[in-house]
């Protein structure tokens, strides 16, 4: 609601609320001494699945009726922000948008939890070794470098992100599905801490 809060008048964010009366509410520029009115949107309590990895929680959102939710927005919870994956609507539709008011249930990623994604390693005689790997979210990766996981030093060839496979480049952690190469001698860049799932994460914080 913060473009609520901007004078009309002057710009000033220097706005006070005078008086409330339900959806309606009246303001006071404290820079040039506006005042105006405006009228709240009504607001629908949305339950939201958030996922944590393998995990899932329920929580709620109040967002205005008339808002347009989709795909890739991220909403802003008490004390989390979720990336919206799916948009459920009733009878069990599923659409990539769609409006607050037709909405049943939002499925979404936990964007404070650290990203999770797997690590596959070719080694001699055909054997893929698998892991998952828990890292920030901001953390970049690149194409050709050297990185350990789980005992094993493997050269990055390819990156699989959640549109592409790119065998060049560098991505953010958080777009990240699953980084894949061959085993090789050497010394790494890095070392990734392989995930032993939601609760060993909650035992360390």
């Amino acid at each position: 609601m913060e473009e609520y809060f901007i004078c009309p008048e002057c710009g000033s964010e220097d706005v006070e609320v005078i008086k409330e009366r339900g959806r309606e509410i009246t303001l006071k520029c404290n820079e040039c001494g506006h005042v105006w009115m405006i009228t709240l949107p009504k607001l629908k309590k949305v339950p939201v699945i958030v996922s944590k990895h393998e995990r899932s929680f329920r929580e709620f959102a109040e967002l205005p009726e008339d808002e347009t939710v989709k795909v890739g927005d991220v909403i802003e919870l008490e004390n989390d922000e979720v990336r919206v994956l799916s948009i459920e609507l009733p009878g069990g539709k599923r659409v990539r948008r769609a409006k607050v008011q037709e909405i049943q249930t939002i499925w979404g990623e936990s964007l404070t939890y650290p990203k999770v994604f797997g690590v596959s390693i070719y080694l001699p005689g055909g054997i893929t070794q698998s892991f998952k790997v828990v890292v920030d979210r901001d953390e970049e990766f690149v194409v050709g470098e050297v990185i350990e996981v789980g005992g094993y030093t493997f050269k990055v060839e390819m990156i699989k992100t959640e549109r592409k496979l790119m065998r060049s480049g560098k991505a953010k952690a958080d777009k990240i599905v699953r980084l894949m190469g061959h085993a090789i001698r050497g010394r790494a860049r890095r070392k990734l801490k392989v995930y032993e799932g939601y609760e060993s994460l909650q035992k360390e914080s």
